[in-house]
């Protein structure tokens, strides 16, 4: 049987969100950081699913992907998720939590030094990753590199690899959900403290993809900004997804099923 992933005990004041199926932590970047601290100090085994309008989406889809995100502890990621908040509760999230933003933030403000695992991406990005890592956060060592690009019947080879690394943070960059449902249906026979799928984040900390400037994050823009970078790639995910994701949301706030 597999071992349930398990959710970090949240800070006194902590809020959360109810999107449809999706219990979605309200915190300050800060307070996500204190928890994956105590999480490490502690030895708490915890497991982190940061969800943006996309994630959600494949969520509403798929109840049993939904299923395996609760198991996580969930936060958010990106303006549609801010938007679904405040429509649905009257009030947004008070820091946008996406990885790209939330794991320089952890590496850089934690203040104890952390052992990393660093899986998935291609090889490039991944080394790239890896060099963005020990130049600017040295106090930080990685213990062990995986590509995603790897077969079903490699996985417990994968795991063992991992495990006798005995990392700290597990950084899972396979997008969505393969790398929650990675993450879940492993986790007991992975010996990492806490796991985070983290999407895209190589391929920005390695810069193969250029984050948007300033200016248009705080717009709340940076998706079209990725959106001209990638078009066809994202097209479906963007055109489609997005006025498909606000008319659930429309429905979930009139109190109608998704």
């Amino acid at each position: 049987m597999l071992q349930q992933s398990l959710k970090i005990g949240l800070p006194r004041g902590a809020g959360h969100v109810q999107i449809g199926p999706l219990t979605i932590l309200r915190l300050r970047q800060s307070a996500a950081i204190d928890l994956i601290r105590s999480a490490v100090l502690l030895r708490q085994p915890a497991d982190i699913a940061i969800c943006n309008a996309h994630t959600m989406l494949m969520a509403f889809d798929r109840p049993a992907y939904a299923e395996v995100l609760q198991s996580m502890t969930v936060l958010n990621d990106g303006i549609g998720a801010n938007i679904a908040a405040r429509a649905l509760t009257g009030s947004g999230f008070p820091d946008n939590l996406n990885g790209t933003d939330l794991v320089p933030a952890l590496l850089a403000d934690i203040g104890i030094p952390l052992r990393i695992y660093l899986l998935g991406a291609e090889e490039a990005q991944l080394q790239g990753a890896k060099s963005a890592i020990e130049t600017a956060y040295p106090m930080h060592t990685v213990v062990g590199t995986q590509n995603g690009f790897f077969d079903q019947d490699e996985t417990a080879s994968v795991c063992e690899q991992i495990s006798a690394a005995r990392p700290d943070l597990l950084l899972v960059a396979m997008g969505n959900p393969r790398q929650e449902l990675f993450i879940h249906e492993n986790r007991g026979r992975i010996s990492a403290t806490v796991t985070m799928g983290v999407g895209a984040l190589f391929d920005f900390m390695s810069g193969r993809v250029v984050r948007a400037p300033k200016m248009v994050q705080n717009m709340g823009l940076e998706w079209l900004f990725r959106f001209i970078q990638e078009p066809r790639r994202l097209f479906r995910r963007y055109i489609i997804g997005i006025p498909r994701f606000f008319a659930i949301i429309y429905r979930l706030k009139r109190g109608a099923d998704i």
